[in-house]
């Protein structure tokens, strides 16, 4: 029996807000469930998990959380991710850093997420890293029976090239809605290697993780940093707004329609993104950035 999958897509926020970082964070219950509303207040809607993120414990730091408030729920799209095994103090019994898509792992993860976050669904689940000993077919039966049970609404993959995004995607039913991979003014590989064009020709959102590339857009000390930095600051300086509302809006001016995905537990920091949505680069602009990064003029 096929079963009718939603024909929509990503219909998420512009701008997502990540928690990798939650439990380093160190808030209360109540604190975290401050910080969520100031997000939702933004019309930032979209929030970003993994499985393994703070040694599997910030799923459940969100979930205490949102415990305090429930009916926010239905206010917002819960991503997250599963598929990476991460040796850690709360996890003794994994030994080797490495992947697992067997549908038994799959449909466990994700029943582990739902009572970590305590919701009844996730509304978009990723497989985290492709993974050599991926099969196809089995993660498409675990893919199915997760929507069938109604505990997954979406699937999308994270860090996968178009090849293996083509092969997940030719034994799904359920057509992948993301592919979030590395993309900022410093990591050009996914601009020039077909990722970008293949979720255009297939209407998937593009999510960049480390929009900022990890700080070193501020504080980095490579040549290409250096050239990339001064750049960014006269832009800044042009358009009467921060470093980040720049590289920001260089990333939204993209056609593919790139959400990227923002790290800080400061409020302040992700209302600086979503004024970004209102400052527009020229097409001079945009290349003048990817100019610097490239370290030398377009062919």
């Amino acid at each position: 029996m096929r079963h009718q999958y939603h024909p929509l897509g990503f219909d998420g926020s512009r701008i997502a807000q990540g928690f990798w970082r939650l439990e380093e964070w160190n808030m209360t219950s109540s604190e975290t469930l401050g910080f969520i509303e100031a997000c939702l207040d933004l019309g930032v809607t979209t929030f970003d998990h993994a499985d393994i993120y703070g040694g599997y414990q910030c799923e459940a730091l969100f979930g205490e959380a949102l415990k305090l408030k429930p009916a926010l729920r239905d206010k917002m799209e819960i991503i997250t991710k599963c598929g990476i095994l991460l040796p850690s103090d709360n996890r003794p019994d994994i030994q080797v850093h490495r992947y697992d898509y067997r549908a038994e792992h799959i449909l466990a993860s994700v029943d582990q997420s739902l009572a970590n976050l305590q919701c009844e669904y996730i509304d978009t689940l990723l497989l985290h890293r492709p993974s050599p000993l991926m099969d196809a077919d089995e993660v498409a039966q675990a893919f199915d029976l997760l929507f069938t049970l109604g505990k997954v609404k979406h699937f999308g993959v994270s860090n996968f090239t178009t090849r293996q995004f083509d092969l997940l995607q030719s034994r799904l039913d359920a057509p992948l809605i993301i592919n979030q991979v590395e993309l900022s003014p410093l990591a050009l590989q996914h601009f020039e290697d077909g990722t970008l064009d293949h979720v255009q020709q297939h209407a998937v959102t593009p999510m960049a993780w480390s929009p900022f590339a990890g700080g070193e857009l501020f504080s980095g000390t490579s040549e290409q940093a250096k050239r990339v930095q001064a750049v960014l600051s006269k832009l800044a300086q042009d358009n009467n707004c921060s470093v980040d509302q720049v590289v920001i809006a260089w990333l939204l001016r993209h056609p593919a329609g790139i959400c990227p995905v923002m790290g800080s537990g400061k409020i302040d920091r992700l209302a600086v993104a979503v004024e970004a949505m209102s400052t527009h680069l020229s097409d001079d602009d945009w290349f003048r950035v990817w100019i610097a990064s490239k370290g030398q003029p377009v062919p």
